[in-house]
């Protein structure tokens, strides 16, 4: 059987006690357990899988192990899994690889099926406003996560989930995309201008995560494709590479964040 189906899930946010975390991760595991494997080449994750991961030399996060069971088990029948680090789960430093996923940087360009993807989490790309900006140099910056570690992970994890629960609780409306206005937005526009001064091809489908809201917009010969968070309902895509289409699945109702 050809293994035509590609899978895109982000924004999970697996640990977030808001809500119902278990309920979230169990649709979750449910919805990687209903991978067709035999069907599906790969599956990318487009990050903020996790509400905040952060791996020690010798310790990570405790749970997730259904989780971890249900990819290791897609990856043992032959499935691809792919992982970009979001603002969320940024310190990933090699338990993923352990385990048998690949850790992409965005933006990341890939065929598939024929088609170009330029895939990744969608934090920092384009002009975004300084503040951002320096807040991602602080997370990426290597002295610093070397100056976290010094840290006890009982006081680590607690500091780091307590920050991104007062985070998700300051943001309950639905972020409303600005479309041309959006960062993201321009900075694939000027992706396409380059690759066609290099001539290279345009990039047929973008798609990331990261604003939590459901986006299909055109951008000049492209698709720019959002995928939704998982806090009040689950949202991925797949791509038929046998037909071309992409389709949004959803699983939950319309209504409040949570």
């Amino acid at each position: 059987m050809s293994k035509n189906l590609t899978y895109f899930a982000s924004d999970v946010h697996l640990g977030l006690q808001v809500a119902d975390p278990a309920g979230r991760e169990a649709r979750f595991v449910s919805f990687l357990r209903s991978i067709p494997a035999s069907e599906t080449e790969a599956l990318y994750l487009l990050g903020d899988i996790w509400d905040f991961w952060y791996e020690y030399r010798d310790v990570v996060p405790k749970g997730y192990v259904r989780v971890f069971g249900a990819l290791t088990d897609l990856m043992d029948a032959g499935v691809k899994v792919y992982f970009f680090p979001g603002n969320h789960d940024i310190w990933a430093y090699g338990y993923f690889e352990e385990l048998g996923m690949k850790i992409l940087e965005q933006p990341y360009v890939t065929e598939i099926g024929g088609k170009v993807f330029c895939l990744g989490h969608g934090d920092g790309l384009g002009p975004v406003d300084r503040g951002y900006r320096i807040l991602r140099g602080i997370f990426h910056n290597r002295f610093l996560q070397t100056c976290f570690s010094a840290l006890h992970p009982w006081f680590a994890f607690r500091l780091g989930n307590g920050w991104s629960r007062r985070s998700r609780l300051g943001k309950r409306d639905r972020y409303v995309f600005k479309g041309e206005d959006e960062p993201l937005y321009k900075f694939c526009a000027s992706f396409n201008d380059g690759r066609t001064t290099k001539g290279l091809p345009p990039v047929d489908i973008f798609l990331f995560g990261h604003y939590h809201c459901p986006v299909d917009l055109p951008v000049g010969p492209s698709r720019l494709l959002l995928l939704e968070d998982w806090i009040s309902r689950s949202d991925w895509l797949v791509f038929n590479a046998a037909t071309g289409a992409i389709d949004r699945q959803v699983v939950g109702r319309d209504g409040p964040v949570w």
